[in-house]
Order: C-alpha cells, then structure tokens, then sequence
C-alpha cells in the first residue's frame, strides 16, 4: 500500500484518496519571468512521476499545476523591455513548455493562470473580510494571522517567534508584523483589476488558494512544491483557506529537496546557477539523449533528499543509462534457444515486486532504479544461458513499461556514447562553480552532423576488426573493464559494437 510522507504531520502515512481510485493534485507553478532552471526542472520531474505512478496503480489524477503571470517581477521585466506584462508570460510560458518537454514533462490536466481566475480571488477575500480574518486599508487587504490560531502548523513554527524574528518592512497599517496582502492596491503603470477596495492585484499566496478550489473543491488530496515553498507560501495558503471555508485545506502535502551545484546551494549570487535550456545547448548530445540522461540523474536522489548536480553525478547516470541501452541492443537480436527462459520470468516478477515496494515506500525512486539495474544484470546473465525471441521481447516490454512510470526507455533504436570530450555548462571563468559542472560526452552511433565531421582520421575495416576481436577475447577472459575501453574508444570513432549471445560480436559504423 502507498505511504506518502505528510509535511503537514511530519510522518510517512498511508494514502487514501477522498474518492475511491480519484487522486486530486496540486503542485505550486512558476512564475513566468525568465527561464527555469535546473530547480524548476527536479520539482516538475518529481511530481510528474508521482502522476505517472499513481495512474500506473489504477488512480485517475486529476492534476492541476498554476503560472502565476502576475507578479512584481513580471512587472519589473516588462519595464525593463518597454513592454506589456502579457508580452512577458506568453514567451515565458512557451519556454516553459520546450523546456520541460525536452525532459518528458507531461502537461497538468488543467493549468490555470492567476489573471484568467480574479473573480474567484476577489471573492476569496471578500469572503475572509466578512469572517473577520482579514481587513483592508488604503486599498490594500490584510490577512490577520493572529485571528487563524493553527498559524504555522505545517512549518512548525510559532507565531510569536516569527515576530520577535520577523524581518518584514514595519508598516504601521499592518496589525501584525506577520499580517501578509491578499490584495494590493495598484501603482501608476501597474496592472490592475476593479475590486471592492479599489483597483489593484492580487498577493501571491490567494491565487493558489483560489485557483485549487476552482479546480479541485474546497478540500483535495494533494497539495505539492518545493521545500522553499512550506514558509510563508504554503503556511498562508492553509491559513486563508482553512480560514474561509472551516474546513481541511488539502490532506497530504509534499516537498521535493534543494538542488546543490557541487555542494553548494545554487543561487545566482554564486555564479552556479543553471537554466534548463542551457544544460540542453551547451550539451553535444542530442537532445532526446540529454533529457534522458537529465531525468535518470534527477531521479537517482530521494525526492525529499537535497540532490548534487556535479559532473561526477552526470557521469554516472550516463554510464547507467549506457549499461541499460546496451542490453535493450542484445535483447533485439534473434535466437532460438530457450535455456533460461524460466529465469526470465523468475526475474521479471522479482524487479516488478521490488519496484512496486520501493515506488509505495513515499516514491522511492532510487530504490525503484536499483530494482531495475538488477533485473538488467540478471537479463544479460540469462542471454548468456540462452534466451528465446518471445522471451526476449518479454523482457523488452517489461522494461518499457515499468521505465514509463518513470519517463525512462522509451525510445526505439537508441544507443548512448561513451567517450568525454570535455565539454563545460558554465561561465567564462574557469574557476567558478559553473565551469566544474555538466562535463558532456560526445554520442556514440548514430552520429550526429557535428560529430561525422571530426577531424580525427577514421578507422580502416581492419583496424576496426583488430579492436573487436581484441575486445572479444578481453570479455572471454571477463576483463570488462578493458572490454568497455574498447567499446568507448570505437564509439568515439562513429563505430558500432553488437553482442552476440556466442559472445562474439559484429560492428558497424
């Protein structure tokens, strides 16, 4: 049975969804300002796979995901460009949408916009004056946080902590220092929307309120986002709506960690601070073959664990995803022999076992990859003994389908390179903490245009032969390491090695 861990609660539980076999989701969006990074990416593939697995175990979600597409920062960023905010959301939020697709990101059932919702919003508020919760002044709309008692049970803190702590601009119209706007009143050039307080806009915490209560009812079964997102944003979003409407916000609510660049918090005042279409462009690998290499990496860390993007993380992902397409090539092959055919199935039901285990242990996706590497370990044992072509093709949709769950194995005819050539995602400056990250590898066959067009001289047939038979006697003599070297080392020359279940093998360029 599923257990999911409950930030509200601070404990794994099991799940039980409001209506039998309904899941009903909502995961904080971005604000559609500039491009996402590398943060952005982790936060969507996280919840992207908790959909993907609960409708693998028979749920129907219904996923909602917001932009937030007004905001002081939008606001900024038209300024600075000489035009309108729409102007703004509209490219960022197609950005948004190439970008997480190049990772295989599946788009919400509804992905609701704040401007699109300002009548709900207006009558959220009006709804916590009239319940004594919030108060205007001077066009603005207060939330009173002295008024809900539960405030800051979900990030465990107490109210009068966060006061003799507060580091909030003193405004004398605020009643509490921790008293936070549900409503602006609009400045010269802003935005604005009529109100019963006047024109304004709306604060950024009763939008999410507003637009999951549209969408998924007053009380839904999970609410998600980054761990940045528990205080204040998700404290105020339980205070005003438990506050409106009496009853329970949303019955589970989980976090997904922090991305660290080579240990270090990634922020932009570091200079380690990554876009995700940047990854893709200083990448020399496809872009299929970068998205993938990108999900297997993200996913190979507990979600609720900070994750490491190093080039030592990159680099092992890479040769994992190497390891799983290289069998998915023999697996392709033809034979007769049914040798072993009853220990595929022995290990097609333990990796399934093991992986359901790990995905109901609070989407456990490390554990579910490891499940995985197994049963890829135990598979090429097995074509060693002997498979036949219906077990191999067994096997094949067995990885097809349990790597769905996780966005992994899709693709037909696919083989990953080996050999790195050095490649750097960062700045200028050799020394910063960019240049250290996301050292790229040069694709194995079939090669792309840039990489057919090396000036490193190319192999004669026997020269190519001479390595393949000095690679087939390095495997009999179960010298792997010296094996994979060979392989890397024609693969970086545009050549092609296939295993044969004698242990010989062919190429091709």
């Amino acid at each position: 049975m599923l257990s999911i861990y409950n930030t509200l609660t601070g404990k794994k539980e099991s799940f039980q969804s409001l209506q039998p076999k309904t899941v009903r989701m909502y995961v904080c969006g971005v604000t559609v300002y500039d491009y996402c990074h590398i943060g952005h990416a982790r936060s969507a593939l996280v919840f992207d796979v908790m959909r993907r697995y609960l409708e693998f175990t028979g749920y129907q979600v219904v996923f909602v995901k917001n932009f937030t597409d007004v905001d002081d920062k939008i606001i900024k960023r038209a300024n600075e460009r000489g035009v309108s905010c729409d102007a703004i959301t509209a490219e960022f939020i197609e950005a948004y949408y190439q970008d997480m697709g190049k990772l295989g990101i599946r788009r919400a059932t509804n992905e609701p916009k704040a401007t699109e919702h300002m009548a709900e919003i207006i009558n959220l508020v009006s709804t916590l004056i009239q319940k004594g919760l919030a108060y205007p002044v001077d066009g603005d709309v207060y939330f009173q946080v002295e008024k809900y008692q539960p405030y800051g049970r979900l990030s465990k803190r107490k109210l009068e902590d966060l006061q003799a702590g507060a580091r909030v601009e003193v405004d004398a119209r605020k009643r509490h220092p921790m008293d936070f706007a549900l409503w602006k009143s609009s400045k010269p050039g802003e935005p604005s929307w009529d109100s019963p307080w006047g024109p304004g806009r709306p604060g950024w915490h009763i939008e999410c309120s507003a637009m999951s209560m549209k969408h998924l009812g007053e009380t839904f079964d999970i609410h998600g986002g980054g761990m940045d997102l528990i205080f204040p944003h998700h404290e105020n979003e339980i205070a005003q709506s438990c506050g409106a409407t009496g009853k329970e916000f949303a019955r589970y609510w989980v976090h997904n960690g922090f991305v660290q660049i080579n240990q270090e918090k990634m922020s932009k005042s570091l200079g380690n601070f990554f876009t995700i279409r940047e990854i893709f462009e200083k990448s020399n690998w496809p872009e299929a073959e970068t998205g993938e290499m990108l999900r297997y990496f993200l996913l190979g860390t507990h979600y609720r664990s900070p994750l490491d993007f190093s080039d030592k993380s990159i680099e092992e992902a890479k040769n994992a995803l190497n390891g799983f397409y290289d069998l998915f090539m023999r697996l392709k092959e033809s034979e007769h022999r049914a040798t072993a055919d009853k220990g595929l199935i022995e290990a097609i039901e333990r990796c399934k076992v093991a992986f359901r285990a790990a995905m109901d242990d609070d989407f456990n996706t490390p554990v579910a990859i490891a499940a995985l590497q197994g049963m890829r370990s135990g598979v090429n044992k097995l074509l060693d003994q002997g498979l036949s072509s219906e077990a191999r093709k067994i096997a094949r949709n067995e990885f097809h389908a349990l790597g769905k769950v996780l966005g992994l194995f899709q693709l037909e005819q696919w083989q990953f390179g080996q050999k790195p050539i050095g490649q750097t995602v960062g700045m200028e400056n050799p020394s910063s903490p960019r240049s250290r990250v996301m050292e790229v590898s040069q694709p194995g066959p079939p090669l792309p245009l840039r990489a057919q067009q090396s000036t490193v001289p190319a192999l004669t047939d026997e020269e190519i032969e001479g390595k393949r038979i000095e690679r087939d006697e390095a495997r009999k003599q179960k010298n792997f390491k010296k094996a994979d070297e060979i392989r890397q080392f024609l693969a970086s020359r545009g050549i092609a090695i296939e295993d044969k279940p004698d242990g010989t093998s062919r190429w091709k360029r």
